[in-house]
């Protein structure tokens, strides 16, 4: 999803490959970025407009009736199945397409909200319903839900006058039949009754409705830092770079750094129209782009869609509003082609548009004007990158004054702004020339698609701007002096992202049939830009811990972190998930660097293997040591010879992996009779030839305990995953957030298991776990407390029993 989907990339290889040699070596040693885009652009021909133009169309994310038709009464069979969720997703799918029926699809959406207990957000669609022609005929249904809403939610003198409108409806509608006047008469009745019983014994409305999450830390401004906490500083070597330092001994869960995403972009799913199928289909699966919102990335429930496209979707209309201010109004016409190019492409887009062209042009004009001192440079043998990181920011000074760490401001601040972005390493010369290539080309597309639909570019950050950077001859080959600033600044975003692009995750929990405890996943929802989270170094046994809530992001140590050493993050590969080789080889590839850190260092000098680091052992089936060897496996007791090959193992694996699979499904179907009785045929074959401490003996010992807990078989259900959190712990580390999600599950089953000793210790156990990690405002660190408390009230006779 980040980069262009695959037939781009294929056709963007080809056309370097037919590249005249001559050609293909300027591209190659041009380091200027100007320069490569400047080559580039003439490169883009009719013919790679047209095949972007076909790819595109298999992205299709313009409005159609037939869509909202399709997506209304696929809505309707899931809320007549009572699937109430579901129905609501589709339905938010059939109001992002315009259609004469848009007020039925505003009208079911409430309904599904009616069910699932959302009150406001439905007396919202009932509105948007109402304003969009709802059938006259059809009023009293929709104003008998919005009155029950207003009852529900202590509103009694609305309500009142809805009923009163309501009876005026009804005595003026001559075309009901006395069957139907009858039953609304009688339904009105019933809630007289309900508003007259609320009159006389009132309840507060509860404050969880409109109540805000606060956030009760105190917050200890960073002086030179923005984001950051005061314990942390900003330093810079020509070995590390940027880093940041404990300035004080910090302790495990203190907050370092809370920062909001200068741009970020929801990772889509998959195409809304299947153009390419013999039928026109829409596609019903739920993705992120159905989930959460495309700004602010909030999860949702009535989505409001953008006038423009189906694609995007707000929490809000404040949400939508300033989306389309600050940015939506140029992207919205290239939905298509930018859900081709990828992620990246639409990130670098987005971020000169935040920016603005005024901040942009700026920068870029300093950056020419220094190209001079790093031609001089580059005769010392210095990379570009590592001169501009050493010169940048003097302008200015006197030869006394200390020279500013790059991305700074004048007074020596560190902001999450453009500047700070824009200063982030582009590892220009270390992309190869075809990825490049390929970058450069697709930068090309969006900048010729701009001009080519003179759109408007916003002079600061806002669509509102009078400016307009209009094409000068829109079927030119050659961009406007505008586009071409652009351009190369939106190239060197790209290349950045690279390197410097952060995932943001969350924790999706679904219910797995019937079971209470809840599966969870990390789900990746966004990619973003954090100028002062892009500080941190990585390692591949990291001090912090990382969680986001919608656009931002908080760094907590995870670990004591003393005075003078450095802060660091993993930027993927983990001691506990690889060994130190393939870790190396990856952090390499993508990040241009071989890692050194004390985990690498401590692996690469032990007798460890890089597949016992990982965890994947095959045991033998007959003494149950463990295997060794390369392509052909040998059992490590000397007692035993058996041999096997490697591959044969694998096929194994692949099977055993399959029929977990099938397991969870059947758990999903609620079927877990069925789902137990495979998962305990899947233990024993995993018994036979993998090690008690492969991750997959975990998974299966964890599904099991999904499987009692369905059952209602809660000591079952804590025996297996207490094996699982043993393996967990073993892979991850007993204070790692793994075993803390582990820990959480168990609290659930011992807490609905009655077992009040073992729940109290395990939900403080996985309490401080999770805090560390997640926080105190953690929606499963507070569910934990809820667990606490009601056990807590129950007598102490019960308290203290031993189970």
């Amino acid at each position: 999803m980040e980069r262009p989907v695959e037939q781009w990339e294929a056709y963007a290889r080809r056309k370097w490959a037919s590249l005249d040699p001559c050609l293909q070596q300027k591209l190659s040693v041009a380091v200027p970025l100007g320069d490569t885009f400047l080559l580039c652009v003439p490169l883009f021909q009719p013919a790679d407009e047209e095949f972007l133009h076909r790819l595109a169309a298999r992205n299709w994310v313009g409005k159609d009736p037939r869509a909202a038709l399709f997506y209304k009464e696929e809505g309707n069979k899931r809320f007549q199945n009572k699937e109430y969720t579901a129905a609501l997703i589709l339905y938010s799918k059939a109001v992002s397409h315009n259609s004469p029926e848009m007020s039925l699809c505003y009208a079911n959406r409430s309904a599904a909200l009616f069910h699932l207990g959302h009150f406001e957000d439905c007396l919202e669609d009932i509105d948007r319903a109402q304003a969009q022609g709802y059938p006259n005929r059809l009023q009293p249904k929709i104003l008998l839900r919005k009155t029950e809403c207003l009852l529900l939610l202590g509103r009694l003198q609305e309500a009142a006058g809805v009923i009163s409108t309501i009876e005026s409806k009804i005595a003026m509608d001559q075309s009901l039949t006395s069957t139907t006047r009858q039953i609304l008469l009688r339904k009105i009745s019933q809630l007289k009754v309900k508003a007259h019983e609320k009159e006389s014994s009132p309840v507060s409305v509860p404050e969880a409705l409109s109540k805000t999450q606060k956030d009760l830390e105190f917050w200890e401004e960073n002086g030179k830092i923005s984001s950051a906490f005061s314990s942390v500083s900003l330093n810079f070597n020509s070995c590390r770079g940027r880093h940041l330092v404990a300035t004080k001994d910090i302790l495990p869960g203190e907050n370092l750094v809370k920062e909001e995403a200068f741009v970020s972009v929801l990772s889509p799913g998959k195409s809304l129209l299947l153009q390419d199928s013999a039928e026109t289909t829409w596609d019903t699966r739920v993705t992120n782009e159905d989930l959460h919102c495309h700004r602010c990335l909030k999860q949702l429930l009535a989505s409001v869609p953008c006038g423009g496209c189906s694609y995007a979707k707000y929490c809000s209309k404040k949400c939508a509003q300033l989306a389309w201010e600050h940015y939506h109004c140029t992207e919205c016409p290239l939905g298509a082609l930018l859900l081709t190019l990828g992620v990246f492409s639409h990130v670098a887009l987005r971020t000169v548009l935040v920016a603005g062209f005024a901040e942009v042009s700026s920068l870029m004009k300093q950056f020419h004007e220094d190209d001079k001192e790093l031609h001089k440079a580059e005769a010392r043998g210095e990379s570009r990158d590592e001169t501009r990181d050493s010169t940048a920011g003097m302008e200015g000074l006197s030869e006394k004054a200390e020279p500013l760490i790059p991305g700074c401001e004048d007074d020596g601040q560190y902001r999450g702004s453009y500047q700070a972005v824009f200063n982030l390493l582009t590892h220009a010369e270390k992309h190869s020339p075809e990825h490049k290539f390929l970058c450069t080309l697709s930068i090309v597309a969006i900048c010729k698609k701009l001009q080519e639909a003179d759109l408007t570019i916003l002079s600061q950050g806002s669509c509102e701007s009078q400016s307009k950077l209009k094409a000068h001859v829109k079927m030119s080959t050659e961009l406007s002096l505008e586009l071409k600033i652009l351009g190369e600044a939106m190239l060197r975003h790209m290349l950045q992202l690279h390197c410097n692009a952060q995932a943001v995750t969350a924790i999706r929990e679904s219910e797995s049939g019937d079971s209470i405890v809840a599966d969870s996943e990390q789900v990746r929802l966004a990619t973003a830009l954090f100028p002062v989270t892009s500080l941190l170094n990585h390692s591949c046994d990291p001090n912090t811990s990382v969680t986001f809530s919608g656009t931002a992001v908080t760094v907590r140590a995870s670990q004591p972190i003393p005075r003078g050493q450095e802060i660091v993050h993993c930027y993927g590969p983990h001691r506990c998930r690889m060994g130190a080789a393939e870790r190396r080889q990856r952090l390499l590839c993508q990040y241009f660097f071989e890692c050194r850190c004390q985990a690498c260092l401590d692996e690469l000098g032990s007798d460890v293997t890089g597949i016992a680091a990982t965890g994947d052992i095959f045991c033998c089936s007959s003494c149950h040591a463990s295997m060794q060897g390369e392509d052909v496996l040998r059992c490590s007791s000397g007692a035993c010879t058996l041999l096997v090959g490697r591959d044969y193992l694998l096929r194994q694996l692949w099977d055993l992996r399959l029929q977990v699979r099938t397991a969870l499904g059947l758990l999903k179907d609620n079927q877990p009779n069925q789902a137990v009785e495979l998962l305990m045929r899947c233990r024993v074959d995993a018994e036979n030839f993998l090690s008690a401490e492969h991750m997959l003996v975990g998974e299966i010992e964890d599904h099991l305990a999904q499987g009692y807990a369905t059952l209602g078989k809660w000591q079952e259900a804590a025996r297996h995953l207490r094996r699982s959190i043993q393996i967990v712990e073993a892979r991850h580390g007993p204070s790692s957030v793994e075993t803390g999600h582990e820990l959480f599950k168990l609290a659930q089953i011992l807490f609905n298991g009655f077992a009040v000793s073992e729940a109290l210790c395990t939900i403080q156990r996985a309490e401080t776990v999770l805090c560390v990690h997640c926080g105190p405002q953690n929606a499963q660190v507070q569910e934990l407390q809820e667990m606490r408390a009601c056990l807590l009230e129950l007598p102490r006779s019960l308290l203290h029993r031993v189970e």
